[in-house]
Formats: C-alpha cells, sequence, structure tokens
C-alpha cells in the first residue's frame, strides 16, 4: 500500500489525462471525419470531449490550494505578485499563440499584413486568457475570504449565471443570446469566436467574458477539495469524502439539467456541477488505484504530462499550427502540402476509414507532444506557467 501524503500523484495523472485529452480531441486529422466521443456537442448536451477542459480547470482549482496555502491564504505583497504574474503571463501566452499563427500564415500570403491584423483581428479571449481570469478572480477570493464562506460564493454565482442565462435567452444559439450580446457589446464581432450550430454561425464565443463567471465557480470547487486533500490525512478518508462530495454535485446537476440545460459552449450552471462531480469521482477514483493500492505502472505515460501540464498544451498549441501552416509545396488538387497533410495521408493509407485515420493523427500528435513532455520530465524540470 502506497503511504499516505498530502502530495498525491493521482492529481498529476488526473491533470495529465486531462492534457492528452486536450490535445486529442483539438487536433484531429480532419474535422470533417470525427468518432463521434470526440466531437463537442453540438451547443445542448454532454460528450467525452466536453469533459477535458472542465477538467483541467478543477484540477488548476486543486493545485491552487496548494499554491495559496504557502501565503496561508493572506493578500500579503508577495502573494498578490504572484497572482497578478501568473495572470499576466498567460493572458500574454494566450495573445502570443495567436500572433505567431497570424505570422506563420503571413508567410505564405503576401496580402497578408500581420502588423495591421495583429491586433484589428486578435481574438481577446481564448483558452489561456480563460485560465487567466479564473486563475485570477479565484485566487483573489481565495485570499481575500474565509473558506468557510467560499460554498456559499460557488453557490451564488451559479445561482445568479443561471438567473442571468434565464432571463437573458441564454440557452438559446441566438444573437439574442445574453453571452453574445455583452461579447459583442464589450469585445467586438472581430475580436470573438464565432461558434457554429445547426448549420448556422455566429458571433457567440465559448470562452467569452460572461461565461467567465461561473468558471469561477468551477475553479472554488476545486479549491474547496484541495482543502479536503490538505485536511483528510488518510487517503481511505480522502476518496470518500470526495467521492461522496462529487457524486452530491453530480446528482444535483443532472437534475438541474431540467431545468437549466448542460452546455459545455455556455458553460451552464448544471454543466459546471456535473463535470466537477464527474472529476472528483475520477480523482477518489484514482487515489484509490495509484495511491492507495500502489498500481501506478500504467500511468507513467500521463505522468510526463501531468508535470509540465501548461507548457505541453502550449507546446501542442504551437506544434499544431506550425503543422497547419509550414508549407512544402503544393500537391495534385492545388492545396498546400504541410506537415499535417503528410502525416494525415500515411494515417489514411494504414487505415479503414477517415474516421479511423482522423483519429490515428489525433493519437500521433498527442506522441509527437509527449516526448517534449517526457524529455522535461526524465531531465526533472519543471516549467511553471
Amino acid at each position: 500500500m502506497a503511504k499516505d501524503s498530502k502530495r498525491l500523484l493521482a492529481l498529476d495523472i488526473l491533470r495529465g489525462i486531462t492534457i492528452a485529452g486536450m490535445l486529442l480531441v483539438n487536433n484531429p486529422g480532419s474535422w470533417s471525419n470525427l468518432y463521434a466521443p470526440l466531437e463537442h456537442a453540438e451547443w445542448i448536451g454532454l460528450t467525452p470531449t466536453d469533459l477535458v477542459f472542465p477538467f483541467f480547470m478543477f484540477v488548476m482549482g486543486v493545485s491552487m490550494y496548494f499554491s495559496l496555502s504557502k501565503f496561508q491564504f493572506k493578500p500579503s505583497g508577495s502573494a498578490m505578485l504572484k497572482i497578478v504574474k501568473r495572470t499576466v503571463i498567460l493572458f500574454l501566452i494566450g495573445w502570443m499563440v495567436q500572433w505567431f499563427g497570424m505570422w506563420l500564415r503571413g508567410l505564405y500570403d503576401p496580402e497578408s499584413h500581420f502588423f495591421t491584423r495583429m491586433f484589428g483581428d486578435l481574438r481577446i479571449l481564448g483558452v489561456f486568457q480563460r485560465l487567466a481570469l479564473v486563475y485570477f478572480f479565484g485566487s483573489m477570493i481565495a485570499v481575500l475570504f474565509k473558506s468557510k464562506f467560499i460554498p456559499w460564493i460557488i453557490a451564488l454565482i451559479l445561482i445568479a449565471y443561471a438567473i442571468i442565462m434565464g432571463l437573458g435567452n441564454g440557452y438559446d444559439f441566438s444573437l439574442d443570446n445574453i453571452l453574445s450580446r455583452v461579447d459583442c457589446a464589450v469585445l467586438g464581432e472581430n475580436h470573438m469566436y464565432h461558434e457554429e450550430a445547426y448549420g448556422t454561425k455566429l458571433a457567440l464565443d465559448p470562452e467569452g467574458l460572461l461565461s467567465t463567471l461561473p468558471c469561477i465557480a468551477h475553479v472554488l470547487i476545486g479549491l474547496m477539495m484541495g482543502k479536503c486533500i490538505n485536511t483528510v490525512h488518510k487517503n481511505q478518508d480522502r476518496i470518500v469524502e470526495i467521492a461522496v462530495w462529487g457524486a452530491v454535485m453530480l446528482l444535483v446537476g443532472w437534475l438541474l439539467q431540467y431545468g437549466i440545460p448542460c452546455s459545455k459552449k455556455a458553460w451552464t450552471s448544471s454543466y459546471v456541477l456535473i463535470t466537477c462531480g464527474m472529476a472528483s469521482c475520477i480523482l477518489a477514483m484514482l487515489i484509490y488505484c495509484i495511491d492507495i493500492k500502489g498500481h501506478n505502472r500504467w500511468c507513467r505515460f500521463f505522468q510526463a504530462f501531468g508535470v509540465n501540464p501548461l507548457f505541453c498544451y502550449l507546446v501542442g498549441t504551437v506544434l499544431a499550427i506550425t503543422f497547419g501552416a509550414v508549407r512544402f509545396g503544393t500537391g495534385a488538387d492545388g492545396d498546400p502540402i504541410t506537415m499535417h497533410t503528410l502525416i494525415h495521408d500515411g494515417c489514411k493509407a494504414i487505415t479503414w476509414s477517415p474516421e479511423a485515420a482522423s483519429c490515428l493523427y489525433a493519437i500521433t500528435f498527442v506522441l509527437i507532444t509527449w516526448c517534449f513532455g517526457y524529455i522535461l520530465y526524465k531531465k526533472k524540470i519543471y516549467i511553471k506557467l
């Protein structure tokens, strides 16, 4: 039996599984040929793909507890400096990734004006920017309020968001949706992602401004699970408490979805509870399997992702842009030949269907990215973003 410890290998593995999942679902060989579990729900609903980002946000909250505990959860100068510094870094990384893509694609498009598009077409929010915002507000709440008040803050955020969504047509995929109206007014359509569902494309950003509000509750739930891990010293007791709270959230979220639809793209209150409940139950299961029973050989692959999660995700994002932008010539059909097309064509040659080829490309991409993470892992280099 593994020794009880506040440092849980299961937490690294859940984080690693999540990063591998994010890379897998974000990098198919073809967006037109996907197996159903590797697709996001069109608007309302839940698929396995819709679990990866919220799982990472949940684990981010758990890790945030241990990070802020070093400052005794007090708004000291050093704590505030760390919070602001990390927020700014994550935000800038999100923008720099976009600028890198604009610049690289502009090398092959003589009519592309990089410095004009640098801010004119910049998507203000995105994955890294959302992580920056929820980290900032989640951390500020953690250091400004006593932990006994945080469950009430979580409930207040989820209830308030559900009311706003209900009164503002938030569950409809239309320009009347309060999410679209707020983002268009604050950010502008040119600086938003345009979501597509039911054959229609709208200026409705899945990482938009208003929908970041429930994400703060999301990371705070993870924070409270971090507190549970820290205050409950026996792993057997930990898994019981984490699993019970996970089951409660899962049940409540499942019941609420009849009135508050479950949607990743709108990040609804029921979605928060369902995904946090699932993440909690899986974390409890991993603690039992890995940290209590000591069955950890199977999970070493994910550990390389789990110890440098955001850096591995950043590497994967940069590789995806590079694979799709750098050209090696033009094919017989007139389309550019890129690293993406070369690997995807190889996958097509050895698989039995377009969906299988697309999935094999995604798996290959995950393995390529893993090599970078594994090198850092073996050298014991930990890059914190």
